[in-house]
């Protein structure tokens, strides 16, 4: 531990330069959760969370509790102008004084060094956002550029190579499958501070790509190409592998950092045994807190294991500040951008040397860590009814799992043994060629995908006042992005494609009540 911690200080790579598993040649098991205060379950507690998480039987009516997407940390406030931006409904009152300064921390605009605003300086000197609202716009999903040349603060391009391309040390290399570009590191930060270059943009041009359904109705796709332009540190690696990431949205993170691990691990079939076409796999990543392997939970591809741990990588790629995990001041910038790397940071604003110190952090995460999930709407309504009985017989409810029971959680009942309805089982699954990145992350394949929840989906245009879907925000409507699904999702796919229009419109509004 104590030697990768000092790695990344000195390489500034962050956890794509800490060892992690390239490939899980061991059974499916679990690798511990010591992040949390886990109480265990009685046998009596068990046999209800059992009989409360199995599959829906009966569509003609809301199952119980169906409403309360959170459990108990669901908002009710349909009137609200900022629906993903609330505190969990069963925050304790002591805790409401955090949570603002939290929200205060992920708003906060970040300067550049030196200034007199120590508390606030730091930012890049290479960076993507000011802040962690520059990304995730009113707690929402991001998008891509509306036009070819602006990139925009909402979405970043992903960098690496394959390993064998990479000079990293091997001991480092023996548990990577990836390791990030030699020059550009991890990320492509297309912004800079004053008298430094920013590492260059991006350029996303739509190809499109008709789709007819069974009924005859044509449906318009948009494919991607990127390129890269205005490099300002030279050529990429001729071996650099790319991936664009929209933000995702903030709901929920807590209580899918407190489902059991074993209760993710049940639903994961990497051989298919049971013939399904499924075969969903666990990321499996290092924990830099920890010093150990743990389960992949958030990311598009389940590379970070708890939220502090995605907060700090957030923070260190997409805005260039240190945090007590991730100590480079520097941000991304490797060994190759010097004028970066001898920049002014901003580590004099507290004892700890970081540009945001371990109380700040704290406070941080715990705003992430309860942003409450709006309720559902609608769930008595036939045609929601008719669309969740077809959504489970497509074979969309095999990865994007209804419900899960929390762990017990001692001293966090904000989590704490809460029956949610998140739509994922947080595993990976091949989504086929046409959403391939051919770029791996950890144990993740080029091919693929974290399922993402579907709590809160229904709202995408009402908090971003766009809707775009899937990894890359190609997809423009709910439907566009169910046509892209290929791989082990290709025959709910295809089951889509085939039902008439009526079905498919009791199928969308459906997911439009989550």
């Amino acid at each position: 531990m104590r030697a990768a911690s000092r790695y990344l200080a000195t390489c500034a790579l962050a956890w794509a330069t800490i060892p992690a598993l390239a490939g899980a040649a061991e059974p499916v098991q679990g690798w511990g959760e010591p992040h949390l205060p886990i109480l265990p379950r009685t046998e009596a507690e068990a046999a209800r969370v059992a009989a409360v998480t199995a599959p829906a039987q009966d569509f003609t009516a809301p199952e119980p509790f169906e409403t309360r997407s959170a459990g108990a940390a669901t908002h009710f406030d349909s009137l609200t102008r900022v629906p993903f931006s609330l505190p969990s409904a069963n925050l304790r009152p002591d805790l409401g004084l955090d949570f603002g300064v939290g929200n205060g921390l992920f708003e906060k605009l970040w300067v550049e060094s030196p200034t007199a605003t120590t508390a606030s300086d730091g930012l890049g000197p290479l960076f993507n956002g000011r802040g962690c609202k520059s990304c995730h716009i009113r707690d929402g999903r991001g998008h891509p550029p509306e036009n070819a040349e602006d990139f925009g603060v909402s979405m970043v391009l992903r960098l690496s190579v394959p390993e064998a391309a990479s000079d990293l040390p091997a001991e480092i290399l023996d548990h990577l499958n990836t390791a990030p570009e030699p020059v550009y590191g991890a990320q492509l930060q297309d912004k800079s501070v004053a008298g430094l270059a920013a590492e260059g943009r991006v350029r996303v041009d739509y190809a499109p790509e008709t789709v007819t359904l069974a009924d005859g109705t044509a449906v318009e796709l948009r494919r991607p190409t990127y390129t890269i332009h205005r490099l300002a540190y030279g050529p990429l690696h001729p071996e650099v592998q790319t991936s664009p990431r929209v933000a995702l949205p903030m709901i929920g993170l807590g209580l899918l950092e407190a489902i059991p691990e074993a209760d993710i691990l049940a639903n994961a079939d990497p051989e298919d045994a049971d013939g399904d076409g499924i075969s969903g796999r666990p990321n499996v990543v290092w924990s830099i807190e920890y010093g150990q392997r743990m389960l992949g939970r958030f990311g598009w591809k389940a590379g970070q294991p708890t939220l502090t741990q995605q907060n700090s990588d957030a923070f260190l790629h997409d805005v260039g500040i240190s945090t007590p995990l991730l100590a480079a001041g520097w941000g991304d910038c490797t060994e190759a951008q010097a004028d970066c790397r001898a920049a002014p940071h901003g580590e004099s604003g507290n004892d700890e040397g970081r540009e945001i110190p371990t109380a700040a952090m704290d406070l941080l995460t715990l705003y992430t860590r309860n942003l409450a999930v709006p309720a559902r709407r609608d769930v008595d309504d036939p045609q929601v009814l008719e669309g969740k009985r077809l959504f489970h017989e497509a074979g969309c409810a095999s990865c994007h799992r209804p419900k899960f029971v929390t762990h017990r959680l001692d001293g966090q009942p904000e989590q704490g043994f809460q029956l949610i309805w998140p739509y994922t089982d947080l595993l990976l699954h091949d989504m086929g060629p046409g959403l391939a990145d051919d770029r791996p992350e950890a144990a993740a394949t080029g091919r693929e995908w974290r399922t993402p929840p579907l709590w809160g989906i229904g709202l995408t245009s009402r908090v971003s006042g766009i809707e775009t879907y899937l990894h890359d925000g190609r997809a423009r409507s709910l439907l566009e992005a169910i046509l892209w699904h290929g791989g082990e999702a290709e025959p709910a796919r295809d089951a889509v494609r085939e039902m008439p229009a009526a079905e498919r419109d009791a199928l969308l509004k459906f997911l439009n009540s989550l």
